[in-house]
């Protein structure tokens, strides 16, 4: 699978919407993405986007629905693992902090002894 960090930013509003729909005809996608592109080009990105991997097409009719070629939860991780590196030095305790102070809303008691069993299962499996 090709690395979604070779996307230009239009291919990643592209993808970031199919991601979203879970799958998506092109009019749903320029539908979706800010500040659109004609329709044309946007079907032309997203067959780009099929011939490097990215997507997958499925025939239904005349109509035309892309899906994501990775899974929500791979490209998902593979994206915080980008962030994680790009903007917190790998430091997984800085990107937690800075997101839990900026949440307006706190962290729910339900969040949070969620959190605490996922740290303390990490510790039980070594890592």
């Amino acid at each position: 699978m090709p690395e979604p960090s070779e996307l230009s930013r239009r291919e990643r509003q592209i993808m970031d919407a199919v991601f979203s729909l879970g799958a998506a005809t092109v009019k749903e996608v320029v539908e979706t993405i800010p500040l659109p592109p004609t329709t044309m080009a946007v079907r032309r990105m997203m067959h780009i986007l099929e011939e490097k991997g990215h997507l997958r097409r499925r025939g239904n009719g005349r109509e035309v629905t892309y899906a994501p070629r990775e899974s929500k939860g791979k490209a998902g991780r593979s994206a915080l693992e980008k962030v994680l590196e790009t903007f917190f030095g790998g430091s997984l305790e800085e990107a937690l902090a800075a997101h839990l102070h900026s949440r307006k809303d706190g962290v729910s008691p339900e969040e949070r002894e969620r959190l605490i069993a996922l740290i303390d299962q990490a510790k039980q499996e070594g890592r």
